[in-house]
């Protein structure tokens, strides 16, 4: 899979808010049970707070899958 670049408005967006968008999860509730069963990475370190706030230029892996935020 390629990198794929995720345009954000705002200042920043929450890790939830990104699940959600992205369509790993069907609502903000069920992130903490997926922070727990997959490893997602911001910047190169494993995160597992769905409140972390995400900024343009921050790199994850999600599933496997490199996104960047724009």
């Amino acid at each position: 899979m390629g990198e794929i670049c995720v345009p954000i408005r705002g200042e920043y967006i929450t890790l939830g808010q990104l699940l959600k968008k992205l369509d790993y999860i069907a609502s903000g509730g069920e992130s903490r049970i997926f922070l727990q069963e997959n490893v997602v990475l911001v910047n190169g370190q494993r995160e597992e707070k769905r409140g972390r706030k995400l900024y343009a230029g921050d790199r994850l892996t999600i599933a496997g899958q490199e996104i960047v935020l724009g």
